[in-house]
């Protein structure tokens, strides 16, 4: 085993989500070598043709990420290892949500304008993902521009914008991908309503958190609407200029929004759960020139930070 790749004990927790083949399309290759190459690459952010032969063939490694990011392969797999910890009782609940500029290479520079397709199958009638799960979508997102790739311009140059929601154990919940001159309080709602924790049993998965905690940036009318009408508890600090239209509107300007310090002081798990994610190489620099492939990059790095944590 090398450095970085998943122990005994990952990878038993790992391998029983993972998609199995259906017997008309072939077998996969070994899972086990093929995720440590990937999660290789993602914590050093090396060249896929540059991959240690001991990960196998690298376009076979680099296929297995591209389908399971347009497929959302990665992003099932952080579902079930979120359901698993919730299960447990391991999940706080009280989440913070904040984003981070990620700077572009060069080389996230020119993708396709047209997506290629994706194959679409089914899985077993036993409930087991099939070989071909990967892919349900016939078309990843994206094509037709850099905004589309998640790619913009912002104070940082040539950027990308990662919005998450993150526990209080300081681990990703969800992710959104967007440009980097994009603005933050757009991406609340769509960050809070990718949420999805399965429940073990029966039932709808779990998207309501017990309470939420943000800085400034999503503090306006639209944001705390959308908390107060789903019922969540929060903790946002008000803006200097709107508590002084407030009060120049006296009794017409309403009450102060609530805000409460000591929860505030939890926010930092969100900060937190970014630097994580940074930690990975292939995360804190986009080298991918399609989003939705940087996009699952982000997701495998969250999904080794739920499986060490």
């Amino acid at each position: 085993m090398g450095r970085g790749d998943l122990t005994d004990a990952e990878w038993e927790r790992l391998r029983p989500f993972l998609p199995v083949g259906n017997g008309r399309c072939g077998r996969w290759w070994d899972h086990r070598q093929v995720i440590d190459g990937i999660l290789h690459r993602v914590r050093t952010g090396v060249q896929w043709r540059d991959l240690l032969e001991r990960f196998g063939p690298w376009k076979t490694v680099y296929e297995r990420h591209r389908l399971w990011s347009a497929g959302g392969t990665w992003e099932r797999l952080l579902q079930r290892l979120q359901a698993s910890a919730d299960a447990a009782g391991e999940i706080d609940w009280d989440i913070s949500v904040d984003f981070t500029i990620v700077r572009a290479h060069q080389h996230a520079a020119g993708a396709r304008t047209n997506p290629p397709p994706t194959p679409a199958s089914k899985g077993r009638r036993d409930g087991t993902p099939g070989r071909n799960v990967v892919a349900e979508s016939s078309r990843p997102p994206g094509g037709s521009g850099a905004g589309s790739e998640g790619l913009g311009r912002s104070r940082g140059r040539f950027t990308s914008k990662l919005h998450l929601s993150a526990d209080g154990r300081c681990r990703p919940l969800s992710l959104i991908l967007t440009a980097g001159q994009r603005a933050d309080c757009t991406q609340f709602e769509p960050v809070l309503d990718k949420i999805r924790v399965p429940r073990p049993g029966p039932g709808r998965p779990r998207k309501k958190p017990d309470s939420l905690a943000a800085d400034k940036a999503y503090s306006n009318g639209p944001v705390r609407q959308y908390l107060r009408r789903r019922g969540i508890r929060h903790t946002i600090p008000e803006k200097t200029d709107s508590q002084a239209a407030r009060l120049r509107k006296g009794s017409r300007g309403g009450r102060p929004p609530t805000f409460d310090e000591d929860r505030y002081k939890k926010r930092n798990t969100v900060e937190r759960a970014i630097n994580r994610l940074k930690q990975h190489r292939a995360v804190v620099t986009r080298y991918d020139k399609r989003g939705y492939i940087y996009l699952g990059t982000a997701t495998a790095a969250a999904l080794t930070i739920w499986l060490r944590t």
